[in-house]
């Protein structure tokens, strides 16, 4: 089950039906089936007290991704900051919902598996999201 949440701004996420059948056909294409995941939209300083307090990092992002997975069950917190996806739709010259999509599903990659730590991580992993952005745009129609 995919739950959305609000912490500390007011923040509502209208596509929330398509997503989850998004993401379950993503999980799925990826052999994985979904658990309980909770999105949780945030601003950019609930999410840097996260980032400094779990993961020692001084540093805005857009995403943390908490992994609670048990095998092939996809399961964990994903934590975006709605600040952070409008400033880089912004600088990426894309819309919001696109950004914020884009977002989503790179979290949860990392709940499949994979990273983006190293340059080639990371190439591949906007691959995997762009392939299901355009997924997304097919189950949209």
């Amino acid at each position: 089950m995919i739950r959305y949440f609000s912490e500390d701004i007011s923040f509502t996420y209208s596509g929330k039906r398509l997503a989850n059948r998004w993401l379950k056909t993503v999980s799925e294409a990826e052999h994985k089936t979904i658990g309980n995941i909770a999105i949780i939209f945030c601003s950019d300083a609930y999410l840097l007290q996260i980032n400094k307090k779990y993961l020692q990092r001084d540093t805005f992002t857009d995403i943390i991704t908490f992994d609670y997975c048990k095998g092939d069950l996809l399961s964990g917190d994903l934590f975006i900051s709605i600040d952070t996806v409008r400033d880089n739709a912004a600088y990426y010259g894309t819309v919001f919902t696109e950004e914020l999509n884009r977002v989503i599903v790179h979290g949860l990659l990392h709940l499949v598996g994979f990273d983006d730590r190293t340059e080639d991580e990371r190439r591949i992993m906007r691959k995997k999201e762009d392939e299901y952005l355009q997924l997304l745009a097919q189950l949209s129609v």
